[in-house]
């Protein structure tokens, strides 16, 4: 578990393909190794990696067919930088809110423009996550907890302070860029349990416009 507060910026230094997955080096800056151990979890652009090897100013992680299908990691180079957190203790602080690490969609940077000192940006979530998405609720961009002020569909806003800015990879955002969403866990749970043992159908993957209908959700 993460609490979507990144602690550094690192850069991928090598990305190598390995037995039909690929396996990544990522520098990792400033951020603090002297407690990680191999097989320990870092939040790489919100992604949960494994660290399978400590070289000393980094680590070195396997990356799976599914997280490359699932996430915009396909679109890393050597010298990307990316966003990286160390896995949450029992004594951090929980800053941001609950982050899994898992991603569920990749989004698309649509637009940003200035607001005061701060940067306005909008992002086109897929379709299908949309449901998830409430004004001033949470969701994580690549790892980054921030909260929603606005939506209108599949689009969310965001306000980023220059603080965030600073310390996280938001600054390189662009129209068309693609990222990492990771839509509020107690909203996924939620939706699980509204569907009570309609949950144990093969079909039941999440709640459809009939099924609320039918519940009264819908007027």
């Amino acid at each position: 578990m993460f609490t979507g507060i990144i602690e550094a910026i690192g850069t991928v230094r090598a990305l190598t393909p390995k037995g039909g997955d690929v396996r990544v080096y990522v520098q990792t800056g400033k951020l603090d190794l002297g407690d990680v151990k191999l097989g320990d979890s870092i939040a790489v652009n919100g992604i949960c990696l494994t660290a399978v090897e400590l070289p000393g100013d980094g680590f070195w992680a396997d990356v799976s067919r599914e997280t490359l299908a699932r996430s915009a990691f396909i679109d890393l180079k050597a010298g990307s930088r990316v966003n990286l957190e160390k896995a949450l203790t029992p004594t951090s602080r929980l800053g941001g809110h609950l982050v899994s690490g898992h991603v569920d969609g990749v989004g698309e940077v649509i637009s940003l423009e200035e607001n005061a000192r701060a940067v306005q940006f909008r992002i086109r979530a897929p379709r299908e996550l949309a449901r998830y998405i409430a004004l001033k609720g949470s969701i994580t961009v690549d790892g980054t907890s921030l909260t929603v002020n606005g939506v209108n569909g599949a689009e969310f806003e965001l306000t980023i302070v220059p603080h965030t800015l600073g310390e996280t990879i938001m600054v390189d955002y662009r129209p068309g860029r693609q990222v990492n969403l990771e839509v509020d866990l107690l909203a996924r749970y939620l939706e699980r349990l509204m569907l009570g043992d309609k949950a144990a159908e093969p079909s039941a993957s999440g709640l459809t416009t009939s099924f609320l209908a039918e519940h009264g959700y819908l007027k």
